[in-house]
């Protein structure tokens, strides 16, 4: 099992420039990949400060070798699809081939809500699924179109492409055991599903028990499990670290390809101090 690192891109230390310092020490702390939060506003009213993620992830690519590069996750309902397919080929090709795109039908926070966006579920569910066929149309090279129900796309050739063939890997957001967004992760090439509907409508993180039902479910839609991430996790690493690695340990054997441990929001001094530590693991 692999080890990524979310980073949030509000708050103290989401100044890009201590963003691409906190992923150039992640690369050298051995983490495996980092991905960062997408939004245009963090979540408040009140100003608090806001990197933009895939501009943060372009200068990172540069500054490093060997970590991948990716969001978690970018709600493709509240962007334009084209711009979003050229944002992560150009993370791609300066990075010499590590970007992951992580998407999600997003929740109906302030990026979306202040700036009229849509909040409707069906409907930013349905602007999702465009928005992906239109994504990876265009990173074929082929001469593509496309008529839905959100968007047109009249013939056009994009170039350059992805270095990932046949494409950046697109691992797939949502919650257990919703299945929309099941469906829609066992179409692409990951499920980033690390929580559950709990008691109350209220998230709880996923359980071994759990995981081991979504990859027998994601086998029956797929047929096939070659090549395919279950990735798992999703909160900040716990205090008790001999629990924490009994967990992981089980959730690997469930099947989890990757852990993901976020960073919350904190002063710079302490994401580097957490990013540092490197991924808890044998």
């Amino acid at each position: 099992m692999r080890h990524c690192l979310n980073l949030a891109t509000g708050g103290a230390y989401a100044d890009p420039r201590t963003l691409i310092e906190l992923v150039v020490a992640a690369e050298r702390s051995g983490w495996d990949a980092v991905l960062l939060e997408d939004y245009i506003v963090y979540q408040s009213i009140d100003g608090i400060p806001t990197a933009d993620s895939w501009t943060v992830l372009a200068a990172a690519a540069v500054m490093t070798t060997r970590i991948r590069l990716g969001t978690a996750v970018t709600p493709l309902a509240r962007r334009r699809p084209w711009h979003v397919a050229r944002e992560v080929t150009t993370v791609d090709r300066l990075s010499g081939g590590r970007a992951i795109l992580g998407v999600g039908v997003g929740d109906a926070e302030l990026s979306f809500t202040a700036f009229g966006e849509e909040t409707e579920l069906r409907s930013r569910a349905e602007l999702l699924d465009e928005a992906l066929r239109i994504v990876t149309g265009l990173w074929t090279g082929e001469p593509f179109t496309f008529s839905g129900r959100h968007f047109t796309v009249s013939e056009i050739l994009f170039q350059p492409t992805p270095v990932q063939r046949p494409r950046v890997p697109i691992w797939v957001g949502g919650v257990w055991p919703r299945r929309g967004p099941i469906r829609r992760a066992a179409r692409w090439d990951g499920a980033m599903l690390g929580w559950k509907v709990g008691q109350e409508g209220k998230d709880v993180e996923m359980q071994p028990e759990d995981l081991r039902a979504l990859v027998e479910e994601v086998r029956r839609q797929r047929g096939s499990l070659d090549d395919y991430e279950f990735v798992m996790g999703g909160r900040e690493r716990g205090a008790n670290e001999e629990a924490e690695l009994e967990h992981l340990r089980a959730m690997a054997a469930a099947g989890a390809t990757w852990w993901v441990e976020w960073v919350a929001p904190c002063s710079a001094e302490d994401a580097l101090r957490r990013v540092a530590r490197g991924p808890l693991g044998d």
